[in-house]
């Protein structure tokens, strides 16, 4: 029992540290905050293989180094440290709850982080709503948040997805698993 909890910490470390310096790497950053990168994989495959437990540890933790070392952007208050930050990544650690499958659990973690950052954007930051967006004039913080969050959210989503198939296609995949 002490050596999974061992394997488990020290997996985490690794996968948050791994997280932290592809969240560094965007492929793209937005202005106002988030960014299209693989920062959420090893989280996502971290959730995979320990669980919900183990997962929402190590998401709180991504979260806290996430608004520390500032790589996706910034925060506006306390509100937005917990809503942009805590909550969003928190969030992240449902994928433990489905324990070796990779494609739902991606779906449904990159889904509930969305909708965090859609609420967080159409109440904390509507302050910071541009008159037009994408061409379009916005007129509710709504359709804006829904936009701009899901520009980056969808991006992020198809890129975990893509390389986690690909991942789980490969020898590497027993590694990727929770282990028998």
């Amino acid at each position: 029992m002490q050596k999974q909890k061992l394997r488990a910490l020290t997996e985490g470390a690794i996968l948050i540290a791994m997280a932290e310096i592809l969240s560094l790497l965007p492929f793209y950053k937005f202005p106002w905050g988030g960014s299209v990168d693989l920062g959420m994989l090893p989280i996502i495959l971290f959730c995979v293989r320990w669980g919900f437990g183990p997962g929402m540890i190590a998401t709180t933790a991504h979260g806290i180094l996430q608004a520390l070392l500032g790589s996706s952007g910034g925060f506006v208050g306390w509100q937005s440290f917990l809503g942009d930050y805590l909550i969003a990544y928190m969030v992240l650690g449902v994928a433990g709850l489905f324990k070796g499958k990779f494609i739902p659990a991606a779906l449904i973690a990159c889904a509930v982080r969305f909708l965090v950052h859609y609420v967080v954007g159409a109440t904390i930051w509507a302050e910071y709503m541009p008159e037009s967006f994408f061409g379009m004039t916005m007129t509710t913080p709504w359709v804006y948040s829904a936009l701009y969050n899901g520009a980056y959210m969808l991006a992020c989503t198809v890129l975990v997805l893509v390389v986690g198939v690909i991942l789980m296609n490969t020898p590497v995949k027993k590694y990727l698993l929770p282990q028998e």
